[in-house]
């Protein structure tokens, strides 16, 4: 039998009955991180490791921080040998953003509803249906191609939503060390996604000193200094965009003020100038930015507003760099994908690009693994009101992933 044959087999292999469900139950399964309540992906995890046993698997839960477990469960076809053949990951995260009101929602959101096919519910597209399709096609390449010459190992991490502790770990504990590729299984609406856009988390501090409103002159005010900055980043931003014009599949580079804090702590009062202010930026970068100089950049503003008021100090921390990534369209990975696609789809491939970081970023920057972002839902409904998924999306996700890999240990 030749590949395609087999690639088929694998993808017809994929029970939709058993994906449905399982993404269903995993939206049911409530895996907001709350510290304060002590609130976890523990129980989405453990659901995660239960399916796996079922399926004749041996996972491993590793704790990333307290109580906040990754999945790794390896299966390899039996033609596997260690060191010849390759290793491929299919990657998701086990934890979702908060749902907010409940009471806003059409449907509860930790309910599970099912209406005209689509699952509705928090996480329901970012991302339980991406790891439902994730262990679909694990379990269909088990029972369709079970001497497959190649090794899949599937990780379901935590803290995607927060500093990505979870895929940290995950490399820091070596499982990144053999992969040959990684599929992200991000909601990117199916589309091939060979780009995915950086970001930069920074704080900016603005200390002067405290005065009457009444009398500004007896002080320092950082709210103004503030202010001047933000005139400055809009103008880096447009200059940005000037340069580098609109990608294909990013669009442009953006530097978002997300929070702006004044005094930095504590109640403020309208007639008191305070001590100090606070600046939070999400800038998202493009092929063509370099981190660095991007920071440079900002420490020079800084400097330059700190010349123009005496008295007033700055300080900046670019407390988590994500880079961009880029995975060249000859990699195997994007060959099997693409390969794969029609089988699928009964179409040529789609491509787009990933407007945000994924963990995948880390797998590239820090392991130089090959990635490619594709998965079920609508990549603009994450983090919405009444989020939800169209279930033949997952399951033709699931297809996907199991026909990519049958090409992707294709040793001809």
């Amino acid at each position: 039998m030749d590949v395609a044959d087999l690639a088929r087999r694998a993808a017809d292999a994929v029970n939709a009955e058993f994906v449905m469900r399982l993404a269903q139950r995993l939206v049911q399964i409530r895996s907001v991180v709350e510290p304060d309540r002590g609130a976890t992906e523990a129980a989405a995890a453990e659901f995660v490791a239960e399916t796996l046993r079922e399926l004749g698997l041996e996972p491993t839960l590793e704790e990333a921080a307290p109580n906040r477990p990754n999945v790794i469960c390896d299966w390899a076809g039996s033609s596997f040998e260690q060191g010849n053949h390759k290793t491929l990951l299919l990657e998701g995260h086990s934890d979702v953003v908060t749902e907010g009101d409940a009471a806003d929602w059409k449907h509860s959101p930790f309910a599970g509803i099912v209406e005209n096919g689509a699952l509705y519910g928090r996480g329901s597209a970012d991302m339980k249906g991406g790891v439902a399709a994730a262990i679909g096609a694990l379990a269909a390449l088990q029972t369709a191609v079970p001497d497959l010459p190649g090794r899949v190992r599937l990780g379901v991490v935590v803290d995607e939503e927060g500093l990505m502790l979870g895929i940290k770990h995950f490399i820091r504990q070596g499982h990144a060390d053999e992969l040959d590729g990684a599929i992200i299984c991000e909601p990117e609406e199916n589309e091939l996604c060979l780009f995915q856009k950086g970001a930069m988390r920074v704080s900016v501090m603005f200390r002067g000193k405290m005065a009457h409103g009444a009398m500004p002159y007896a002080g320092v005010n950082p709210v103004a200094a503030l202010g001047k900055f933000l005139e400055d980043v809009r103008a880096l931003e447009a200059s940005e965009q000037r340069r580098l014009g609109r990608h294909e599949h990013l669009g442009f580079p953006w530097f978002t003020p997300t929070t702006v804090r004044a005094p930095d702590r504590g109640e403020a009062q309208h007639n008191v100038m305070p001590a100090a202010a606070y600046l939070a930026l999400d800038i998202r970068t493009v092929p063509g930015q370099e981190h660095g100089r991007l920071l440079d950049k900002l420490n020079v503003m800084a400097s330059d507003l700190m010349r123009e008021t005496a008295g007033l100090s700055i300080t900046l921390d670019c407390f988590e760099s994500r880079p961009w990534t880029e995975t060249p369209g000859s990699d195997p990975l994007v060959s099997a994908l693409e390969a794969a696609y029609p089988l699928v789809f009964d179409r040529a491939p789609r491509y787009g690009g990933v407007p945000g970081a994924t963990d995948g970023t880390f797998l590239h920057a820090l392991k130089s693994v090959p990635i490619v972002t594709v998965g079920p839902g609508d990549r603009d409904i994450p983090h919405q009101l009444d989020e939800f998924v169209h279930l033949d999306e997952v399951v033709a996700a699931a297809r996907l992933y199991a026909a990519a890999a049958v090409y992707f240990f294709d040793e001809e």
